[in-house]
């Protein structure tokens, strides 16, 4: 069944009218298209905070010697097939997709459920052999504005997918994974944000942060991370959610065009420490566009020339925070009882949450309400979730 369009959510006239004025609406369709000038998340989420002028950690010169100084930058993107598979991680806008199931094959306690608007032919990080990899899959729903990410993700041939975890994102609100919580990404983060986008080099500058892995990190996360993935005992290891800077003092005048873009968005923007990989990787999406003998010339950077910003505060096991979920005070359906073709509102009242997703056959959702037309007796489940976790409800409608 498809979602059902904004225009018939009730009690939501206001919030609709905002939603129509979204730049969600100037993305082109299609696979790694131009955004024009459309910043996922707003102005003060920590993806898009210039820090060119943030402090600098008391621990920056020991976690920059425990990486080695000495490693360069490296873009884990490009143009071209590298061992036949395409480099970088490719994003799909879609518009009209219908919205199909998820099963989930490892972190469903963890993953917000389907249904997604996934097309049976969305890229695949690894594509067009994407093997056993981390194989993401992410796409941007223009038509209501929210970001689908999967981990470990296999079309199946009834158009459902199979993905070891998943995350919807709200683009036009701050919103974060419940705390120790996975999404797509190890540190919890959305992978999309963090992407080095050939559109946004081609319009001349990049205006957030970087996603990059490391070798090694520990049990900890600082802001804007969620999750840990620990595999070092070292005090010096990264957190997720580790933020370096290029140095305002390393001068990149001299580097050809695509490269400076990049380097420039380093020293405004950082990067984040999103995932365990190989150091100091950043990560793209594949285009052909790219100039990979430009791009190459980043490994000329060494980690030495990078420093952490202040990390405060940093959650380890013993302070990672809690607070309450969010409280469902109602969740109905309107009538209850309807006959083949005929329409039930859902409603919930809820407090404290920060998102919402109703399945099945709706998915993510702003507002309070929504209109369905089941073709059969149907539960559905009300997810309500917070930076503390999530609350569900459910309520049946009976076709009679």
């Amino acid at each position: 069944m498809r979602r059902i369009p904004m225009v018939l959510f009730s009690l939501l006239l206001l919030s609709c009218a905002a939603f129509a004025q979204s730049p969600c609406s100037q993305m082109s369709l299609g696979r790694d298209t131009s955004l024009h000038g459309f910043i996922p998340f707003p102005p003060d989420n920590l993806w898009n905070q210039n820090i060119s002028n943030s402090p600098v950690d008391p621990n920056s010169d020991a976690i920059i010697n425990f990486i080695g100084s000495s490693t360069p930058l490296h873009p884990d993107f490009g143009a071209g097939l590298y061992d036949g598979q395409t480099i970088g991680i490719p994003y799909v806008v879609v518009s009209g997709t219908p919205f199909v199931n998820i099963k989930f094959t490892a972190y469903g306690d963890e993953s917000d459920p389907g249904p997604m608007p996934i097309p049976p032919n969305a890229p695949i990080e690894g594509d067009p052999r994407p093997g056993n990899g981390d194989r993401h899959v992410l796409v941007l729903d223009r038509d209501n504005c929210w970001l689908y990410e999967m981990y470990s993700s296999y079309p199946q041939k009834n158009g459902s997918w199979n993905a070891a975890s998943a995350a919807v994102w709200d683009l036009l609100n701050d919103e974060q994974r419940p705390y120790t919580w996975t999404s797509a990404d190890a540190a919890g983060l959305p992978v999309f944000a963090g992407l080095a986008r050939y559109d946004e080099v081609a319009s001349g500058q990049i205006q957030h942060a970087l996603r990059f892995t490391l070798q090694y990190s520990q049990q900890a996360f600082t802001p804007p991370a969620s999750h840990w993935a620990a595999n070092s005992t070292s005090p010096y290891a990264a957190p997720m959610g580790m933020r370096l800077r290029l140095k305002s003092s390393f001068d990149i005048s001299s580097f050809p065009p695509q490269s400076k873009i990049i380097l420039a968005a380093l020293q405004q923007y950082g990067m984040i420490m999103a995932d365990n990989g190989s150091s100091m990787f950043i990560t793209g999406d594949p285009d052909n566009r790219w100039s990979n003998n430009d791009l190459a010339s980043l490994k000329s950077v060494p980690a030495s020339e990078f420093e952490v910003v202040l990390m405060n505060p940093i959650y380890t096991p013993n302070n990672v925070p809690t607070g309450p979920v969010p409280v469902i005070s109602s969740f109905t359906a309107s009538p209850s009882t309807i006959t083949p073709g005929q329409s039930s509102t859902l409603a919930w009242a809820v407090s404290g949450a920060s998102y919402f997703v109703v399945s099945p056959q709706v998915g993510a959702i702003r507002g309070d309400s929504v209109s369905v037309t089941p073709t059969q007796t149907t539960t559905y489940t009300l997810y309500s979730t917070n930076q503390y976790g999530r609350s569900t409800a459910k309520v049946t409608i009976t076709v009679q």
